[in-house]
């Protein structure tokens, strides 16, 4: 069975994508934490990953890392990473490609805290061009495909690339129009979101920079999180 290595419940929106994959797709892992513990974490995880970072699968004597290259890995051997009809897999492969090298001003500004609600300072213009790009993906694949998922009527690697976004949509309450806004309700309900959520809220870690980063992008509503 392979192991997938992955960091915090609450911050690590790198993890959750092959995590909450693997889990909806009924993929069998052994799941294992490494939690972010200080500023760097990059020589510790250098035992385990390449590239001193999370996510890494180690499978037998195979070590693969970085979420997409999961997650391309993980479609040469298991059915439905990718939708089966030609114009949902183009289009679930362009998105996932899209998220995973774009969208910067979204993960530097709305740091993934699944845990709390907070208001935003301000939303400046970058970060609202990459609202408006989300809420454009999120209306043509439901639109085009019928939902209710990104690509169609089954979670594919689309769903679980822009699952870190679901959870910065709730706690920021960004407005990403009434097609996204649905699709977020049922990604936040699926069973292996509840899973992943669950875990994130009992976590007892916390992480310095992760909490100066939320203060940075807004001022705290809630905090559900366990208390330490």
């Amino acid at each position: 069975m392979p192991t997938l290595i992955t960091a915090n419940r609450n911050y690590s929106s790198w993890s959750l994508r092959p995590w909450v994959l693997m889990r909806a797709l009924g993929i069998a892992f052994e799941d294992r934490i490494e939690p972010f513990t200080r500023p760097v974490n990059w020589e510790s995880f250098r035992a385990f990953s390449p590239t001193g970072q999370v996510p890494v699968l180690i499978d037998g004597e195979a070590t693969v890392w970085d979420s997409l290259g999961i997650t391309l890995y993980l479609a040469d051997r298991h059915p439905g990473v990718w939708p089966e009809a030609p114009d949902a897999r183009a289009f679930a492969q362009c998105v996932v490609s899209e998220m995973h090298g774009g969208f910067s001003a979204l993960r530097n500004r709305c740091t993934m805290n699944v845990g709390v609600r907070a208001q935003m300072r301000e939303i400046p213009a970058d970060l609202a061009h990459d609202v408006a790009r989300v809420t454009e993906i999120f209306a043509e694949g439901l639109d085009r495909f019928g939902g209710p998922y990104l690509a169609g009527g089954a979670f594919t690697a689309a769903d679980a690339f822009y699952a870190p976004v679901a959870y910065r949509i709730r706690t920021y309450g960004l407005d990403v129009g009434p097609a996204g806004a649905r699709w977020v309700a049922t990604i936040l309900a699926h069973p292996a979101m509840q899973e992943w959520e669950a875990a994130a809220l009992a976590e007892t870690w916390r992480e310095a920079e992760h909490e100066a980063d939320l203060a940075r992008c807004g001022l705290v509503t809630a905090d559900y999180r366990i208390t330490v």
